[in-house]
């Protein structure tokens, strides 16, 4: 995949149209288009299965769909992210997080680029 442009900023991150998914790496603007409806199952399922590690206390999980990471100039979006609660106890009112997930996952159909 090709980067959209090179030495973007967050604001041209901003810039991308809400259909796509936006994410930049050292530096690099990328945007794919938003999953289709089997990858959006996939993921509610997967979701689903792994909510019995979604509770409060020891042990625990807090798991997101497509959370915003940001890492310095980069901001990734994994399609499933999971934090241990001991790191992450509650989710914050932010619009993105700085906090690396524990367990990040990206879903990958047959079919798609």
């Amino acid at each position: 995949m090709k980067p959209l442009k090179k030495y973007a900023s967050y604001a041209d991150l901003c810039t991308v149209p809400e259909n796509f998914v936006a994410e930049m790496f050292d530096g690099e603007l990328y945007a794919s288009p938003r999953p289709g409806l089997p990858h959006a199952h996939a993921g509610s399922v997967l979701g689903h299965k792994l909510g019995s590690f979604h509770h409060p206390g020891p042990g625990g999980w807090v798991l997101l769909d497509e959370p915003e990471l940001h890492f310095g100039r980069d901001v990734l979006v994994p399609d499933i992210a999971g934090w241990r609660r001991e790191r992450l106890p509650v989710v914050p009112p932010d619009a993105y997080l700085t906090v690396a997930p524990d367990w990040p996952y990206c879903l990958k159909l047959k079919g798609e680029p």
